[in-house]
């Protein structure tokens, strides 16, 4: 058995002869209260990023599903490829855009 005594800083144990007491300064109290929290804090942070990375790998799309048809974002023109040709080929290019 064992009693603390967070006063003086002091822990003491029974032995079959005697006590064993064992001391410590403030200072050195102080740094270990200092690496408790930066190791709470780490902690917090890496469950935190564990859930992060959860919600992140829910979202990420199938790579494997191809969309059927491309739909422009704005209004588009077609402008033929060959000027001599107007039922040929033509590009879709920007209805903002000049055609030059």
């Amino acid at each position: 058995m064992a009693v603390p005594n967070y006063t003086y800083l002091k822990l003491k144990m029974s032995r079959p002869n005697s006590v064993i007491t064992v001391e410590s300064t403030y200072e050195h109290a102080y740094d270990c209260d200092i690496k408790c929290i930066e190791y709470a804090e780490a902690i917090v942070e890496a469950e935190t990023l564990i859930i992060n990375l959860d919600q992140l790998g829910s979202k990420v799309p199938d790579s494997k599903h191809h969309a059927r048809t491309f739909e422009p974002t704005e209004a588009i023109k077609l402008i033929p490829v060959n000027p001599a040709c107007p039922n040929d080929r033509a590009l879709k290019i920007s209805a903002t855009l000049d055609i030059k």
